[in-house]
């Protein structure tokens, strides 16, 4: 009758947690959403490859394209719009909650737990990733590599291991393939879980093949790209990159702030110094497996935090992963008897009060739309909001439009169920009503260096291809001095008809400055408007050649 509760009990939780990892994926679609910054990288890059445009051949970028691939295919399923992006989003969200279950159940974690696990991960890690970006598509495919790994070592039948090796090995690389840091943690967690799969078995096969695999994935990925030069857009530190990894800044955010990260820690070593006095501590290979995997994982945590800073909190996987192992090796499992129902929910309501900073963040954009009185400022009033206040710059805080309520949709399909300034949308058709887009558009030569990629759709025209054709402008970041140059030339020689420009001084070089003083000496400027930002001031400058 035991087994027979237990077994019900856990159907019953798969089924909600199959009911919320769909829920929590799909509910972005049917909302609208403001323009986001660096949403026009995944836009651009998705759209390239949606064209038919080839890495390295037609453009280039620091880094593998395996972030677009997904992205790319809701573009040929849906059409190139910014709604797209999100229903890639949500895909993505699904498979990588699908992978983190999966990671729990061949580890063998409790029901319950797996599910205040997957609540957890849901809450914190995919609910506020709507778009696609490439630090958060890093860690799905690792997770989705780790869930085969751990398949192929808890598979004891030869059917389907060494398929589930190579499928491990492949996601594995393509996570290397989106962006080198995580994706260098996936390959060193990976070949951890491996050794230790060789040492139980006293055999040396699961690591040759392991590496076999992904040798060979990488050189199917690499070699057809030599030819374009992939060894000098890929960064792995050589000229004209520079090694951006800074062990100084590892140590000072770590040690300075991290406080999650090293509570785990703390509780983690207190587990294993107490378990280590077991003489069956090694035999218990699960509770290895989970201890080199989260110790793992908090590692890359801490790395990833300072490697890859933008947006804030992206390395937040590890919270789903840490609470997994505390909850299952503490004693806390049976000592609050987490297999009920009412103590299971009150655990889970719980979580959700932990997080709740994330769902609050929407509800306040609910309250300010439809109930402003409650979230109204009174400046005559001393209280938390307005204690202080901020002295502007007179360049760079120019009044742009934070206020959401009050943005505009555009009449724009690539824009459908996105909103931006009233004044951006206004610049946009000051564009298209230009005498040479209306006339030439699909046949112009457009240099867009602004964060309204989606244009190329508007005015139809094809964006610039060529092996020393950047992907973005960031300086240093994808754009180096030899690009730099080259579209300083052609600027001067009037090669493109219209130049679109977005000045954000309070970055440093995001569009490269340089090129904005060409452009001053030698096109001419015909208009100007804000772009779709919230916060801090950038201007969408607009040019074309000077008349003779």
């Amino acid at each position: 009758m035991k087994k027979l509760h237990h077994k019900n009990f856990s159907s019953s939780i798969s089924k909600i947690e199959y009911a919320l990892i769909f829920l929590f994926s799909i509910f972005p679609i049917f909302i609208n959403f403001p323009y986001r910054i660096n949403i026009f990288l995944s836009w651009e890059g998705a759209y390239r490859l949606y064209l038919g445009q080839i890495p390295y051949r037609d453009f280039g970028l620091p880094m593998g394209f395996g972030y677009w691939i997904i992205p790319a295919a809701f573009f040929k399923l849906f059409g190139p719009y910014l709604i797209s992006l999100v229903k890639a989003q949500a895909f993505i969200n699904i498979i990588s909650a699908l992978a983190f279950r999966s990671i729990l159940k061949s580890i063998r974690i409790e029901p319950s737990i797996r599910f205040i696990s997957i609540l957890l991960f849901l809450i914190s890690f995919s609910f506020v990733n709507f778009w696609p970006w490439y630090n958060h598509s890093v860690i799905v495919f690792e997770l989705i590599g780790i869930s085969f790994l751990l398949k192929y070592i808890f598979n004891h039948r030869k059917t389907r291991r060494l398929l589930q090796l190579f499928l491990s090995s492949f996601f594995i690389f393509l996570a290397f393939f989106t962006k080198q840091d995580a994706g260098a943690f996936a390959l060193l967690i990976g070949l951890a879980l491996v050794v230790c799969k060789a040492l139980y078995e006293r055999k040396v096969y699961p690591i040759i093949w392991f590496i076999a695999f992904y040798l060979v994935i990488a050189l199917c990925f690499i070699l057809p790209f030599i030819p374009y030069h992939i060894g000098y857009w890929f960064n792995y530190g050589q000229f004209p990159h520079y090694d951006r990894l800074s062990l100084y800044d590892i140590f000072d955010v770590f040690f300075g702030k991290s406080e999650w990260i090293k509570f785990y820690l703390l509780i983690i070593f207190l587990i294993l110094i107490y378990r280590f006095q077991s003489d069956q501590f090694l035999k218990d290979q699960k509770f290895i497996y989970n201890s080199i995997l989260t110790l793992g994982i908090l590692v890359e945590a801490t790395v990833f935090q300072v490697t890859s800073y933008i947006p804030e909190y992206n390395n937040i996987f590890f919270h789903s992963f840490a609470v997994s192992y505390i909850l299952s090796y503490s004693g806390l499992y049976t000592r609050i008897n987490l297999q009920k129902w009412r103590t299971l929910i009150f655990t889970s309501c719980l979580i959700i009060l932990w997080w709740s900073s994330r769902p609050w963040q929407y509800t306040t954009r609910i309250l300010t739309r439809y109930f402003p009185a409650i979230t109204q400022i009174d400046t005559n009033e001393v209280s938390i909001r307005t204690f202080s206040r901020s002295e502007s710059n007179a360049e760079w805080d120019k009044p742009q439009d934070p206020n959401l309520s009050r943005w505009k949709y555009s009449q724009w399909k690539v824009f459908k169920n996105i909103s931006m300034p009233e004044k951006t949308i206004e610049g946009i058709k000051r564009i298209t009503n230009l005498p040479l887009v209306k006339e030439d558009g699909p046949r112009l030569k457009v240099l867009n260096m602004t964060e309204l990629t989606p244009l190329a759709k508007i005015i139809g025209y094809v964006p610039e291809t060529g092996s020393e054709i950047p992907l973005w402008y960031h300086k240093n970041v994808a754009i180096y001095e030899r690009e730099i140059k080259e579209y300083e030339n052609k600027i001067q020689k009037n090669y493109y008809d219209i130049v679109l420009f977005e000045y954000i001084p309070i970055l440093n070089n995001f569009y490269p400055f340089e090129i904005r003083n060409t452009l001053k000496k030698d096109y001419e400027q015909v208009d100007e408007f804000p772009g779709p930002r919230r916060n801090g001031y950038s201007v969408i400058e607009v040019y074309l050649k000077k008349t003779q």
